[in-house]
């Protein structure tokens, strides 16, 4: 069922590459894998005991999953019911169903009853949502969870009561309405307008380039980040940008394609064929304005989180960095890469930390696809700005330079996995045609050393480091 990746399309991913076909594979790929967790979560629902998902719910997935056919037969090929079911946040709720419903994990308690019930509701709204979308009626009953109800893609609505109640909400192929009292006017591609206070519209920004499609903005969507994790790398919590932040948003937003181009073509297209949302985040602390934050997650292809972009530069920089980590997990899954285990031996230079194998060959990945970016910006670009593009590019490739030994000589990788970081050590080296001037790469070297020392100091005394 799964295609085979092409030798081709292998070594370019490895150069940090990909041409429209080979990005088109991994997006083919990924869409695939989350119809068949979707059809999985249905399967598991209805063989869960029925104490866990009562005959109720069972029966109103079944509708649910019936009106979003019928939304797709109405859509044709651009059906909306494939747009929502492709939508990146909801691969964190058909993850986070999956472990609900896993019998593994022993009796639920009361609370993880309560939970599990509101996420298989939501299933409920991405059916009525995609209906709506390809025009098609309905009335239904839907779950406001803690007092709001999200219709993803097209906003928000405030109840009176900040608890779990059942809203009606019905649709006549022209307005849609919120327990007869709220209508609410679907609008092109993202968002819903409606004269009530209790409605939040979703946003968009404008497409990245001229005729493609609006970039939602998201800050509604209830599963848009990860539970917080206590440690010093997690994300900053969700954001909700007001209007001034939006309009930072928008102007960084706006010059990030020419900035992408000056980093060469292919940047832009991986941009163009991958990212499918943002989510902002707030800044993290201590930022001061200039600092950010950002990540992807693997059960969510195609969003990108991130704090708000402070200039173009920084934000083609950021989407660089974590689109190679949206390639490379979505070739992680397709072929074998290593069979390292998790621990923690290995060597950083971006990070204080030892990262285990798949961390350090994630980390050399971003930070060689950003030597590539700012070598190429460095040569394109007029002398006023190639002189923090050569500090930039000086930089990630002597970070790089660092970890390409451990990468490489790793008897954990498979065959596949040997010619995917020779493909990288091959891109590396190829770098060196172009070097920054002296004076950068030396300060560069100084830094990776340095930070080596350092961390050499800070690992526990008799411990096997790399």
């Amino acid at each position: 069922m799964f295609p085979a990746v092409p030798e081709t399309a292998l070594a370019e991913l490895g150069r940090t590459d990909g041409d429209a076909d080979t990005l088109a594979l991994l997006v083919r790929d990924q869409d695939t894998r989350r119809l068949l967790l979707l059809r999985a979560v249905l399967d598991a629902a209805e063989t869960a005991d029925p104490e866990l998902c009562p005959p109720a719910a069972k029966a109103r997935l079944r509708e649910d999953w019936a009106l979003l056919t019928a939304a797709d037969r109405a859509g044709g090929p651009d059906s909306p019911a494939r747009t929502r079911l492709g939508y990146p946040l909801l691969g964190p709720w058909v993850r986070r169903c999956l472990t609900g419903l896993d019998p593994r994990t022993g009796p639920p308690t009361q609370e993880q009853r309560r939970e599990l019930a509101c996420d298989l509701a939501y299933f409920s709204a991405v059916a009525a949502v995609a209906a709506a979308r390809a025009g098609i009626p309905f009335a239904v009953h839907l779950t406001a969870r803690d007092g709001i109800l999200v219709l993803p893609s097209l906003g928000a609505l405030r109840t009176a009561e900040q608890r779990d109640v059942r809203v009606r909400v019905s649709y006549d192929g022209s307005r849609m309405t919120l327990d007869e009292d709220t209508t609410v006017f679907l609008e092109n591609g993202t968002g819903a307008w409606s004269g009530s206070l209790a409605w939040t519209s979703a946003y968009a920004l404008p497409g990245l380039v001229p005729g493609a499609a609006p970039m939602p903005l998201d800050d509604l969507d209830p599963y848009r980040v990860p539970p917080r994790e206590p440690d010093q790398y997690a994300l900053s919590g969700p954001a909700g940008p007001d209007d001034a932040e939006r309009k930072r948003w928008l102007q960084s937003w706006s010059g990030t394609a020419a900035v992408l181009r000056t980093g060469g073509e292919g940047r832009l297209m991986e941009a163009l064929a991958l990212l499918r949302c943002l989510v902002p985040l707030e800044m993290p602390p201590g930022a001061g304005g200039r600092g950010s934050c950002s990540g992807t997650r693997r059960e969510a292809f195609g969003a990108l989180l991130s704090s708000a972009p402070v200039t173009p530069v920084a934000f083609a920089a950021t989407l660089v960095h974590e689109l190679q980590h949206t390639k490379l997990a979505a070739l992680s899954e397709m072929v074998e890469l290593h069979r390292a285990g998790p621990a923690a031996l290995y060597f950083a230079p971006w990070r204080p930390d030892p990262r285990p194998y798949d961390g350090l060959l994630q980390g050399a990945y971003s930070h060689l696809a950003l030597a590539d970016f700012f070598q190429r910006r460095a040569l394109t670009v007029e002398p006023a700005l190639s002189e923090g593009a050569w500090a930039q590019y000086a930089r990630y490739h002597a970070q790089v330079g660092a970890a390409l030994p451990a990468l490489v000589a790793s008897s954990d990788l498979t065959a596949v996995g040997r010619r995917f970081v020779d493909e990288m050590a091959a891109a590396h080296e190829r770098h060196t045609a172009h070097p920054a001037p002296r004076g950068h790469a030396a300060r560069a070297q100084e830094y990776v050393k340095a930070v080596r020392t350092l961390w050499t100091q800070r690992q526990p005394r008799g411990e096997s480091r790399k």
